[in-house]
């Protein structure tokens, strides 16, 4: 037996409105009620329904389409984990809601990366753009993707960035303090904080966090040591490495991302060093990758996507009833406790094993 497909009847019965509501919301249509049109898109959500998209072009009413912009960088591996969780969550909602999806990965360094973006506009007949860090954090990119008239969400964005559009994400600095709170309850009294590339805002409010419990815990800037990686597996480990060689080495190393993390954790491991017992390790955004490590990383959660999910239906919801009443959605986090973190059972007794 197979189970009958729900149709655009079925979520009409279920949101107690006529055809031609769910047909409006779903290509994101003006004169709907925004409480009529968070029914219908619930509805959508509760039955799993799915719209197809080639059967809705032949009959003349595609959705349109939207792009997820992500940054890249040409020189080093990209956070594949990050962007991919982003692209599916925004992918299975712009298939519930009949848009297309672009992705495009853009070089974040590059001296033309917003022509890049503007381009992308007015090549793609783009209706609305969903912006990632550092593209979020650019207030004046985001004017201009305006002035073409494609409407703009962002995923974490910060600094300029909150006030002039619709944004999704979590409360960073929250995090930050969390996870910091989490290794000082262990005992820990000297850190490193290995952060992101440089401009990437919310990476620096994970860094505000963990200053916020270092001062409370009565602690200085003096007990954690700051480098500067850029999200990569390879800068965490050479970056580790550096921090270990000093001669006062940290015993809880946080990371900005769960990426940096692995690689410091493969770096201890090369030296022999017990983690968690000589060196606590913590990501953030508890991507798969921390917990195919041993051992796995303590880390906090941030649900990559069902923040793609609402920027999706942000931007449809916005090209829907327009305005500039801009608003951030926060979501929920949470630390993750695994066995990278804990108290320290012993001093490292060489920085060179």
């Amino acid at each position: 037996m197979t189970t009958k497909k729900p149709t655009i009847d079925d979520v009409a019965r279920h949101s107690n409105v006529g055809r031609t509501t769910v047909s409006r919301v779903l290509n994101g249509g003006p004169n709907v009620r925004d409480e009529v049109r968070q029914r219908v898109l619930a509805s959508v959500e509760a039955l799993n329904y799915r719209v197809n998209p080639q059967a809705r072009s032949l009959a003349g009413g595609g959705g349109g389409i939207l792009a997820l912009i992500l940054a890249s960088d040409l020189e080093a591996e990209p956070n594949s984990f990050y962007a991919s969780a982003l692209e599916l969550g925004a992918l299975r909602e712009c298939l519930a809601l009949g848009y297309q999806l672009l992705t495009r990965h853009v070089p974040q360094h590059s001296p033309d990366r917003r022509r890049q973006v503007l381009d992308l506009v007015a090549t793609q007949g783009c209706q609305g753009l969903i912006l990632t860090p550092p593209f979020a954090d650019d207030a004046d990119l985001i004017q201009d993707i305006r002035k073409k008239g494609c409407h703009v969400v962002t995923i974490s964005p910060g600094g300029p960035g909150l006030a002039v559009a619709d944004g999704v994400g979590i409360d960073d600095e929250a995090g930050g303090y969390d996870i910091a709170r989490h290794l000082l309850d262990f005992g820990h009294k000297r850190f490193a904080f290995i952060n992101g590339i440089a401009g990437h805002l919310s990476a620096e409010r994970r860094f505000d966090g963990l200053k916020r419990a270092l001062l409370e815990a009565g602690l200085g800037s003096e007990t954690v040591d700051v480098v500067r990686g850029d999200f990569t597996f390879r800068s965490g480990g050479l970056l580790t490495t550096q921090l270990l060689d000093q001669a006062e080495p940290p015993t809880a190393l946080i990371c900005a991302n769960d990426d940096m993390a692995a690689g410091a954790l493969s770096v201890a491991h090369g030296r022999g060093l017990d983690v968690p017992g000589q060196l606590s390790i913590t990501g953030f955004d508890d991507t798969p990758v921390s917990q195919i490590v041993w051992p796995p990383l303590s880390t906090v959660h941030q649900p990559l996507k069902d923040m793609a999910r609402q920027a999706v239906l942000t931007l449809v919801r916005r090209l829907g009833a327009g305005g500039e009443d801009w608003s951030f959605m926060t979501l929920p986090h949470t630390v993750v406790a695994r066995g990278s973190a804990g108290r320290i059972s012993s001093l490292m007794s060489t920085r060179n094993t």
